[in-house]
């Protein structure tokens, strides 16, 4: 804004400052001015005096205004609430168009009960503007409220939308006598799942607000009214027809935050309303919309159709898909929903997981393989034992967790050669604890049990890892253990071994002698000296 000379200053502060009412044609008169400096000046004046007539000539003029004048009277926007309000509820033509614009333009959001009086008026010419510019005000509140507003520099938006629901309620109350669905989509926007009035129409078909309010709930795609629809299922009890229409809506965008929200673990309540759910719109759509989904919703529509009421078939279709084409957090949910399919398809495709290329799906469906009973898949588990990726590795573990060492030495001793072979191999892969626990049979006091931890080892050709607990057993109290500790050592031809055998020639007992004696044999026969 430009300066004016100290004294046209001290007059336009006289003239924003006197009661004379005079002082406001003088003003409207320097707005015309060709000196931009007095027109900024007069326009100050005019705002400071919150005066009824400067007012509605600051409107008359704002279709032609300069950005900068807007600009100052939006620094100052509550002095023109007035001016507005009057000039909304006269109907006349340009005036009335500028005060519909300056209401968005300045966040006038207590203007919308007066759009809300010329909307219901039929008698009034301009109720299609008062329609459109309480839309675009009611969608202005609601970013204020959600936190993206461009504006928020009045009144805190919370404040304000007690009273404007108010305002809403009650036009809503009246949509019979003015059909106007505006107002159904700007109360829906801004309303709480908990106020009476929403939940006393969408539980009362006989309502006049009604179907349109359904209508609305069924096509609207803004996000208030998205909100309210999920908010719902929160409720613990929440109207049939909600359900209806949350089941019912195939729009993307809708149908994204739902799955947004399923698929973030929803509340107990929530879990329960959707079980309350028999059928869902866009399943009918099939593969090609569930491609369209971004990966958080393909996810989600995996546990959404295994928590809602529809038919199996449905909810294996969509499993089916989202596993063999779905993106990465949609397969592996897929897996884990796959383990509650039986028959031969869900077989089929629980084999087809496996090649997979994410990890973690390969290891979601290798989890349930035996409990399918599919022929054929244990060498399969046994090779993923030998997996690159841990997870896999770990659920080939668990899927074969008979195969364990302490199950293998209870049963040792009553198993043939052959048996013991090929049962040893799968035990030595699969568990881990395999070494670990075969130490704790040779340190025992029991010498049975040293006897056949050492016929284990042997067993399952882990001499070299546990030289160590072998040699230590050549100093064992009883010979018999000393001798087969010295035929173990014979399979092992490092340094250390052949130390060990050596001073294993002076034992006490010629039987282990004898043993030591012919494994050195052994090892210079068949097996390189090492370093």
């Amino acid at each position: 804004m430009r300066s004016v000379s100290e004294g046209l200053a001290t007059t336009f502060r006289v003239l924003a400052e006197t009661d004379n009412e005079a002082a406001v044609r003088v003003l409207i008169t320097a707005l015309d001015s060709p000196y931009p400096s007095i027109q900024e000046a007069a326009l100050k004046a005019i705002l400071a005096r919150r005066s009824p007539a400067g007012g509605r000539e600051l409107l008359a003029r704002l279709h032609t205004m300069p950005e900068s004048w807007i600009t100052a009277i939006r620094q100052q926007s509550g002095r023109m609430t007035g001016p507005l309000r009057d000039a909304l509820l006269s109907g006349k033509g340009q005036l009335c168009i500028n005060a519909s614009r300056a209401a968005i333009w300045f966040r006038e959001y207590e203007l919308i009960p007066t759009l809300l009086a010329v909307l219901e008026d039929r008698a009034q010419e301009n109720t299609d503007l008062a329609a459109e510019t309480l839309t675009r005000l009611v969608a202005q509140l609601y970013e204020d409220l959600a936190g993206s507003g461009k504006d928020t520099r009045r009144r805190d938006p919370r404040l304000v939308l007690s009273h404007v629901l108010g305002s809403l309620e009650s036009s809503v109350q009246r949509f019979s006598q003015h059909k106007r669905r505006e107002v159904i989509d700007a109360f829906l926007l801004l309303v709480g799942r908990d106020n009476v009035t929403l939940m006393q129409i969408l539980q009362d078909p006989h309502h006049p607000t009604f179907l349109p309010m359904v209508d609305t709930l069924s096509r609207n795609t803004s996000g208030g009214v998205v909100r309210l629809l999920l908010g719902c299922l929160d409720d613990a009890h929440p109207p049939s027809t909600v359900l209806s229409v949350i089941s019912k809506r195939t729009d993307l965008k809708f149908v994204q935050h739902l799955l947004h929200k399923v698929g973030r673990r929803p509340s107990d309540v929530a879990i329960q309303n959707l079980k309350r759910i028999k059928s869902i719109g866009w399943l009918q759509r099939g593969g090609e919309f569930l491609d369209r989904l971004d990966e958080a919703a393909q996810h989600g529509a995996v546990r959404l159709v295994m928590t809602v009421n529809v038919s199996r078939l449905d909810a294996f279709a969509v499993v089916e898909h989202l596993l063999l084409r779905g993106k990465i957090a949609a397969r592996r949910q897929a897996a884990v929903a796959l383990s509650e399919f039986p028959g031969v398809d869900a077989n089929a495709l629980a084999v087809r997981a496996l090649n997979d290329p994410d990890p973690q799906v390969q290891a979601n469906a290798a989890a349930q393989l035996r409990q399918r009973g599919i022929p054929g898949v244990l060498p399969r588990l046994v090779q993923m034992v030998d997996s690159p990726h841990a997870v896999v590795r770990k659920a080939a573990r668990e899927s074969l967790n008979e195969f364990t060492f302490s199950r293998f030495v209870s049963a040792f001793d009553m198993l043939d050669d052959e048996v013991r072979q090929s049962t040893g191999r799968l035990v030595k892969k699969i568990d881990l604890q395999t070494v670990p626990l075969l130490q704790q049979e040779m340190e025992s006091p029991l010498r049975t049990r040293r006897l056949r931890g050492l016929a284990i080892a042997r067993t399952l050709d882990l001499m070299e890892e546990l030289e160590e607990e072998i040699t230590e057993l050549l100093y064992d109290e009883d010979h018999l253990v000393r001798g087969e500790a010295a035929a173990s050592l014979g399979e092992i031809g490092t340094p250390t071994s052949r130390l060990a055998l050596q001073r294993a020639l002076g034992d006490s007992s010629v039987a282990v002698q004898e043993a030591a004696r012919r494994s050195l044999e052994h090892q210079t026969r068949s097996i390189p000296a090492r370093t």
